[in-house]
């Protein structure tokens, strides 16, 4: 219990039979307590759109104002970026904005000895298929309207000719960290922010025991602080991770769809 990566690891709930595929090899077909989060966190983005769009009004209610909010927000991101063509991408953007949401805030579920969900987010597996997803749709978009003139991505305008292949090399190698930035960027402030809260709230069951005497009267106050904080500061981060996401994959779309030109 003291173990603050202890709450990482991946845990069978219904174990079931492998298989073994030709490239892939054995695959563990197991649902796990990250598919469990995944899953739920699936059906509460579908639900919440669902009661949203099901019943929308003239005059919104408090969930219509959100969910409209939400969507604005993503789009009004999109168009901004991008230009008219973002309201293309808007979908895309905004479910995946929805479910790292989901998924973060499902993961600050925390109710000792009822129910602890597993933080899918803070699995680089996870975080790697969001961002090979997003460059996926980026290559995608940009062969599919540019064709070869895609490369002119790593071709800067303006740039001396000496000084060119270094650059088209700089640029070249920025491209391919993208996936790799995106995918650790959301797996590392959420493991991060779960460890500190794991290690502060062990002070407090430290001190709550009796372990370190009368020093816990000052440690478990200053301890129970923190972590009331560090929560409150983690429902932020859950949001903002999010939407960092979904700035990013927004720039790298408009890379690609205004290719060399702005919008």
């Amino acid at each position: 219990m003291a173990d603050p990566l202890h709450q990482f690891q991946i845990q069978k709930i219904v174990d079931l039979p492998d298989v073994t595929l030709p490239v892939l090899g054995t695959v563990d077909l197991a649902f796990t307590n990250s598919h469990f989060v995944m899953t739920l966190a699936f059906v509460i983005v579908m639900g919440f759109m669902a009661m949203v769009t099901g019943a929308a009004k003239v005059v919104p209610g408090r969930l219509q104002s959100v969910g409209e909010t939400l969507f604005g927000m993503v789009d009004n991101l999109t168009t901004s970026i991008i230009g008219h063509d973002g309201r293309k991408y808007a979908p895309f953007v905004f479910t995946l904005f929805m479910l790292i949401l989901a998924m973060n805030f499902l993961g600050l579920v925390n109710i000792p000895g009822v129910v602890h969900l597993f933080t899918a987010t803070s699995q680089l597996a996870v975080t790697a298929t969001f961002a090979v997803l997003t460059i996926g749709l980026v290559l995608i978009v940009g062969f599919g309207k540019h064709g070869l003139g895609f490369f002119k991505l790593f071709v800067p305008s303006g740039v001396p000719w000496p000084l060119l292949p270094v650059i088209i090399l700089i640029e070249f190698i920025s491209f391919l960290l993208r996936p790799v930035t995106l995918m650790l960027r959301l797996f590392g402030n959420m493991m991060g922010g779960h460890v500190a809260l794991k290690v502060f709230a062990g002070f407090v069951a430290t001190a709550a025991a009796g372990a370190v005497g009368y020093l816990g009267l000052l440690i478990g106050p200053l301890a129970f602080g923190m972590v009331t904080a560090l929560t409150a500061l983690e429902f932020l981060v859950a949001f903002l991770q999010a939407f960092v996401f979904a700035v990013l994959t927004t720039i790298y779309l408009n890379d690609v769809v205004n290719l060399g030109h702005g919008h």
